[in-house]
Parts: structure tokens; sequence; C-alpha cells
């Protein structure tokens, strides 16, 4: 979109935006009537627009792999702290500890200025109906968007300020601090820097044994996969800490929960109850400490 009369200026139209009006039905002209001056929306503006969004999306996966986020410490509920909010309201706390804010003067604080300030922005569009679109040629726009900015960082600056001289004063160490400081010692003397409890994972005991075989020739691991980790159904690995040999064969006899009948499965599938009972048998020895 041009601005002004300049008729050196690179004028390009997206849309309808060319279009004159006029009386009656008016078919626009093509895109490519202005070349050079003109784009068609699908696909080639459209495109620009999708693959810069993939860029940022790329960018954003990318630092969520790179940078986890971290598992520290658990937080010390008896810990003394000083409250504060997150960075980003850092602002309206400092705002609400200045003298017209607080209080005898809460209600204009929380209700006056900030009604003024958000009735202003829900009226701006109302209010700035010029047709510029540069900042440097809306100076009202623009002064009240920078002073607006200039106060947010002003105020958000001297909120935490403030709070590092309070925590210096008081001799005390922020407790997150304190817990990334723990979690550093950890990490040099090669200990666990986090409170996350690993689950240790349940061997298959006597892979080679023909149980195996006739697990997957049963059609078992449709459910309960070939590594007896699990699919649809549940895991396998240490079942026999639950069930004996003669549990196991009542469940597949009988079922359980949402599991069917597998002995009929099982005999359709080239199994024979000598199969079926060792197949028990090796399922009952499937234990997570031996």
């Amino acid at each position: 979109m041009a601005h002004g009369n300049n008729s050196k200026e690179k004028v390009v139209y997206v849309g309808d935006t060319r279009v004159r009006k006029g009386n009656g039905f008016i078919t626009p002209p093509d895109y490519s009537a202005y070349p050079g001056k003109s784009e068609a929306f699908i696909p080639n503006f459209l495109l620009k627009e999708w693959m810069v969004g993939v860029v940022v999306l790329v960018g954003i996966l990318v630092l969520t792999i790179s940078e986890p986020a971290p598992l520290g410490f658990p937080a010390n509920a008896s810990a003394t702290v000083i409250p504060i909010p997150d960075w980003y309201f850092l602002f309206l706390y400092q705002y609400l500890k200045l003298p017209y804010a607080s209080g005898d003067y809460i209600v204009l604080g929380t209700l006056g200025v900030t009604g003024v300030a958000f009735g202003a922005l829900l009226l701006a569009p109302f209010l700035d109906t010029g047709r510029e679109r540069r900042f440097y040629r809306r100076p009202i726009a623009s002064s009240l968007m920078f002073l607006s900015l200039a106060a947010i960082v002003y105020l958000t600056n001297t909120a935490w300020t403030e709070y590092k001289h309070e925590m210096a004063e008081t001799g005390q160490i922020p407790e997150d601090v304190q817990r990334e400081e723990k979690a550093a010692e950890n990490r040099a003397k090669g200990l666990p820097t986090s409170s996350a409890v690993k689950a240790k994972e349940v061997a298959i005991i006597d892979k080679d044994d023909p149980a195996m075989g006739l697990f997957k020739q049963a059609t078992c691991i449709s459910c309960h996969a070939a590594d007896l980790k699990g699919a649809g159904g549940p895991s396998l690995r240490g079942v026999g800490d639950t069930h004996d040999k003669e549990a196991i064969l009542t469940i597949i006899k009988e079922g359980q929960g949402q599991m069917p009948k597998m002995y009929d499965t099982a005999l359709g599938a080239g199994l024979s109850d000598q199969d079926i009972d060792a197949l028990a048998d090796w399922l009952a020895k499937q234990k997570s400490e031996q």
C-alpha cells in the first residue's frame, strides 16, 4: 500500500485494494494487469506468510529440544521468602505500591487508573481514525505507546531492584537460587541434579525360551507388544510379581477387565493346552527382581 503522493513509491496490491469505487458491479482486473505491482494472494502472498510461520515454529522447537525445562530439587515450603510475582507482572506489582494506588487510594489505583487505561485502549480504534500507518506521522498515538512502554520498563526495573535490595538487607538467598546452586554442586560431583526418580526398567526373563515364540503366535503381541511393554494393553514385564501361573491361566481362559477370553484364540492360532500352560509358566517368571 502506498503512502502520500510519491509517484516513485512501489505500490503492492493485495486482495481488492486496487479496485476503485464505482457504480454498479465491477469485475476487478487480474493481478497480472499490474506487473511488478501486484501478486496473487494464493499462493504467492500467503505462502510467504506461511514460510515465516514455519521458520518461527522450527526455531521454537529447536529451543525447546536444546534447552528443556529443568526439573530441579523440590521447593522448600517452610523456607522464609519475600513474595514477588512473575516478571511479567512486576510492573503492576510496583504500580500498586505507589502512594496514589494503595492505602487510602486503593480503589483509585485498582479501578480508576486501570479503568481509564483499558477504556482508552478499547476506544483507540474509534479515536485514531487516520489513514496514516507510519508511526512517526501519528504523534499522539505513538507518544502514548512509547510512554506506556517506558512506564512498564521503569516499573519492572524498579520492582526487581527493590526486591534484590530487600533480599540483601535481610541476608536471604532466593530459594530457587539455593536449589540451582545445589544442583550445580551435585553436577560437579557427578550426583543427580534433580529429585526426579527414574523408573528402573524390568528386563525380560528367559528371552530365548520357546514360550516367547508361543507368545507371538498366540497374537498376544497385538495388545502387549513384542517387548512386553504393552501397546493397547498393559505391560507384562514384572507380571509375575502380582500373578502366579494359575492366575495367568485363569485370565487367559476367562479374561479380566477389558481383556477378553484368549483361550479359544490361542487354540485357533495353533497352540495346544500344553503350549498355553508353558506360556503361562513363562509369564509367571517375569518378575522385577530375580
